[in-house]
């Protein structure tokens, strides 16, 4: 655009008579502003005594954002945290969480973030995300991956398209407990009052003995579905550093003094995030996985929870999304996104809901399933 600069004809003159001179002036442009302002880079949040605030801050923000889930997985694995971010005059502004995955056997890769349903941009709202997505890309370029995985629809990645899909559920607690009861398919509401009648009792704990009852469980339940069990040190330190700060519940379904069922609730605010479920299915016909959920949900309203987010189910698990769906949970999808370095593009990857190992696997003693755990967890991420 023009500028109008006025100067006097003469020295002598005092302000009447002036001539009009017009010159070239540009305002600087969003784009300009934007290159401006600092460029991503990477950092660690478990450096950062400011993390945690700046996730209270964000609306989107879940309980695998915050510096205690990276600190799990750090700690349980080895991987590295490299959170690529952008400051403003308020500090920091958006945030891409990515741990970098190094492994002999599976090589290394880029993963926002591992073992994680669901890890949306932080701040994506304040300004374009797509320098946070170039500076991670270029990043792993300099690093030898192999891939740059986001488990997130990635809306702002220019050219970005979906690798993988799973259903996504999650339930509003905003209601009255009747309301809730009342979103309960029948089924659900029989098995609540059938595992009731017949002294199911629930209890709610952050104690190091839940972790240990849930573990026993979910190994039984990972070698009822032909896979390997996380090692017990991931859940010891989910219990050190999320539950036991009060970030989350293990809530277990009891018959007399025999653990049931159990399930493991994470919780950021107001979002509260069902991780990990397990039972011992010789005792299904007390419906003892119902009731641990109604229970959570019970809690979680009671408490101010705003949603209820049920992780993500493989479009081929039937089961598992009829179990989710029948607590009146709304369903969408979730779409992940992979770029592959040496094919220098956007990939697709298969959805390993089933394998052809999983006849075998359920049929390994479990302190052989356990050791075979805790040898691939690290690699797989």
């Amino acid at each position: 655009m023009w500028r109008l600069n006025f100067r006097p004809c003469w020295p002598a003159a005092p302000l009447m008579n002036a001539c009009l001179e017009i010159m070239p002036f540009a305002w600087a442009s969003d784009a300009e502003a934007d290159a401006a302002r600092p460029q991503p880079a990477p950092l660690n949040p478990l450096t950062q005594p400011a993390w945690d605030a700046f996730v209270a801050t964000q609306a989107d923000a879940t309980p695998f954002h915050t510096a205690a889930w990276a600190r799990v997985l750090h700690e349980t694995y080895g991987y590295q945290p490299r959170y690529f971010c952008r400051t403003g005059g308020a500090g920091l502004e958006q945030a891409l969480p990515l741990m970098e995955v190094r492994s002999p056997w599976t090589g290394a890769r880029g993963v926002s973030l591992p073992f994680t349903d669901d890890c949306p941009l932080l701040g994506a709202a304040t300004a374009d995300a797509a320098p946070l997505y170039a500076a991670a890309l270029e990043y792993g370029r300099t690093r030898r991956w192999k891939y740059l995985e986001i488990r997130d629809t990635a809306r702002q990645w220019p050219g970005a398209t979906p690798s993988v899909a799973f259903y996504r559920h999650q339930l509003d607690l905003t209601r009255s407990e009747t309301q809730l009861f009342a979103g309960l398919e029948g089924s659900m509401r029989r098995g609540i009052r059938k595992a009731e009648a017949a002294g199911v009792r629930v209890e709610a704990s952050t104690s190091a003995e839940a972790v240990r009852d849930y573990y026993r469980l979910h190994c039984l339940t990972r070698r009822r579905h032909g896979l390997p069990p996380q090692p017990f040190r991931f859940f010891a330190h989910l219990g050190r550093h999320l539950l036991a700060p009060g970030q989350g519940r293990i809530f277990t379904a009891w018959y007399g003094q025999r653990p049931l069922a159990a399930a493991v609730f994470l919780r950021h605010g107001r979002q509260v995030l069902y991780k990990f479920g397990a039972s011992d299915y010789a005792f299904q016909d007390l419906r003892p996985n119902p009731l641990v959920m109604w229970r959570a949900i019970q809690w979680a309203a009671a408490t101010g929870g705003a949603t209820l987010h049920f992780g993500r189910t493989s479009l081929a698990n039937a089961g598992l999304r009829r179990f989710k769906r029948g607590f009146g949970a709304m369903e969408d999808q979730i779409h992940y996104v992979r770029f592959d370095y040496a094919a220098g593009r956007f990939v697709t990857q298969a959805d390993h809901a089933h394998h052809r190992l999983t006849p075998w696997l359920q049929r390994l003693p479990l302190p052989l399933l356990r050791g075979l755990g805790a040898l691939l967890y690290p690699h797989l991420a």
